[in-house]
Parts: structure tokens; sequence; C-alpha cells
């Protein structure tokens, strides 16, 4: 009967504060149901509700069963065997040992499989890239052998140009002596 008032006191402790804390406009659900039992406990007929009683006798019970079950799993505690548990922990830390150094075997394969994977695609990239540089350096010849070529023809003409006024000088400087004559 002490542990249920210094429960309820703390109850009501706890509801003050929340109360204070909480704006008055706005009650919490949890402050609504302490004030709802504070008051149908004290509505003056001094009798409590059935369903109220079952509750308290249902907690009740529930301790008790929790309680017994810490007292009998403490009982059992004491009569098992620590050598075998002892071996039996030694045995399921050997099993996750063998497992880690299994996963950290896989790691490392797969460490390598990445490596390889990724030189081979730098490889492809740094071929990819030469590709694309030696690309670049033929259209540049190819533009420039065009360009040369263009020269060439105009070479060609220039020099075909440069024969035909060849002889129209000479043609020109004997007309002259002819006419000097």
């Amino acid at each position: 009967m002490s542990s249920l008032y210094s429960r309820n006191k703390d109850l009501s402790s706890r509801t003050r504060k929340s109360l204070s804390d909480s704006p008055p406009s706005s009650p919490s659900p949890s402050t609504k149901s302490f004030r709802h039992d504070r008051t149908s406990r004290s509505d003056g007929s001094g009798v409590e509700g059935s369903s109220e009683r079952l509750s308290r006798t249902s907690s009740y019970t529930r301790r008790e069963n929790r309680l017994a079950s810490l007292n009998k799993t403490d009982d059992d505690s004491t009569s098992k065997d620590y050598k075998k548990l002892y071996e039996d922990a030694l045995a399921e830390n050997e099993k996750l040992k063998t497992r880690l150094e299994d996963s950290k075997q896989e790691l490392a394969k797969i460490r390598s499989q990445l490596d390889r994977v990724t030189q081979k695609q730098d490889r492809i990239s740094e071929r990819s890239s030469v590709f694309e540089s030696e690309k670049k350096e033929k259209q540049a010849l190819e533009k420039r052998v065009s360009d040369m070529e263009e020269e060439l023809k105009v070479l060609a003409e220039l020099k075909s140009d440069n024969q035909r006024l060849k002889d129209e000088n000479g043609a020109l400087i004997r007309v002259i002596s002819k006419l000097s004559k």
C-alpha cells in the first residue's frame, strides 16, 4: 500500500510538472487521463470502480509473475555448468574467428578484382584518350595536307602565269627591238 501511495505521489508531482510545462490551452492526452483518474478516484463515494480494481490486480499479477520469472532464472543460472558455458563461448568464438578470416579473404579477393577492373578501365580510358588525341592529330594533319594541296594548286597556277608573263615579256622585248631598229 505504501508503494502505491508513493507511486501516486510521484504521478501527481509529474502531473503538476507537466501542467506547468505545457500551455494551459492544450493539455496533453496523458494529462487529461491523469486528471480523469484523479477525479474519478476522489468523487466522494470512496468506492473504486471494478475495472480499476481489475487493472490493479492484473498489474500486481504481472509484477509477481515477472519477479517469479527473475527469481527462477537466478536459480537456473546458479545450477548451470559454467565450464560448459565457457567451452560453448570459446567454440562460438572460434567459429566467429573463422568466419571473420573467411570474410577477410573474400574481401581481399574482391579488392584485387576491383583493382584489376579499375586498371583495365584506366587502360581503356588511356587508350581512348590516346585514340582521341591521335584522331585529332590525324584530322589536323589531313587539314594541313589539304591546305598544302590548295597551295600547290595556287603555286602551279602562279608558275603558269609566271611562264606566260615571261613569254609575253620576251615577245614584247622582241617587238620593241624590231621597232627600235
